[in-house]
């Protein structure tokens, strides 16, 4: 990752999941939280393919981000499309903040997907063309006989 805002979208990432791991575990201790997540077993299933997925987006793996957006897309996109459908002019003040969460999920799901198909850094063990030529040959390779001297000297 050589670019900020690759590394800010992954932090935010990593943040959100955090707070997603409170939230359902406040839920689970029913505990009085105002986000309440929209499916407690599909979030914990959730949370641990996020998991998995931000793994593979820290390493710049562009299957990382298409997990990632998809599974947020599933669980946040449902919910919102569901919401701003349905609902209409019913918003309430309970209401807000679940919609909320689920406009910045599915922000940063489009986000890293876009940030990792359009990096060109995104691998870091590039090979680099000036010595690859050189370095990768067999025909340069120096073979050592048995007349080469192996010793280093120091002084």
């Amino acid at each position: 990752m050589k670019k900020m805002s690759s590394w800010l979208i992954t932090i935010f990432i990593i943040m959100f999941w955090a707070f997603r791991l409170i939230v359902a575990f406040a839920s689970s201790m029913e505990l009085n939280f105002p986000i309440k997540p929209i499916d407690l077993t599909v979030e914990m299933i959730s949370l641990f393919v996020t998991f998995f997925a931000i793994l593979l987006i820290v390493k710049r793996s562009l299957i990382g981000g298409i997990i990632y957006a998809a599974t947020n897309i599933y669980y946040f996109g449902t919910y919102a499309y569901k919401f701003i459908s349905e609902s209409g002019s019913n918003i309430t003040i309970d209401s807000v903040p679940d919609l909320f969460v689920a406009m910045v999920a599915l922000i940063l799901a489009v986000a890293i997907l876009l940030d990792l198909a359009l990096n060109k850094d995104r691998h870091e063990g590039k090979d680099n063309k000036d010595t690859f030529w050189f370095y990768k040959n067999k025909k340069y390779d120096r073979e050592l006989d048995e007349r080469a001297d192996k010793n280093q000297y120091r002084l």
